[in-house]
């Protein structure tokens, strides 16, 4: 990811072994790494038991604040495509008990089915 797909809002896909091995010490020992993304500095992870947010705070980002939200507190989710000139494609996820969604945005070249499809296949079970 060039650090103007990050300023611009796009998130990327990182490798799924390094998310393993950074965030070993937050993952349960059942607990494997599905999919995970990065924005700038902050992430999200899909394990296959939760949706983990990592927001790395301050200027030096030693402050990280990790969210856990378990596939059955989400309520629903939606995608949108990026057309021909809308260069962004955007995931937008319900937790049950908030009205406003959190929301992601993806630079065209990420697959965004592939990303609901894992969501859904932990969502729908």
């Amino acid at each position: 990811m060039g650090l103007l797909d990050g300023l611009m809002g796009n998130a990327s896909e990182v490798k799924i072994e390094e998310v393993q091995r950074e965030y070993a010490n937050i993952l349960t020992s059942a607990e494997r790494v599905e999919k995970a993304y990065k924005l700038i500095r902050d992430m999200f992870v899909f394990t296959n038991k939760r949706l983990i947010l990592i927001d790395k705070q301050g200027v030096t980002g030693k402050k990280i604040e990790y969210h856990s939200i378990p596939y059955k507190n989400i309520t629903h989710f939606s995608i949108e495509t990026a057309g021909n000139f809308d260069l962004d494609a955007e995931l937008k996820i319900w937790i049950s008990g908030t009205q406003v969604p959190i929301e992601k945005q993806f630079n065209k070249s990420l697959n965004i089915y592939e990303l609901q499809s894992v969501l859904a296949e932990y969502i729908l079970k």
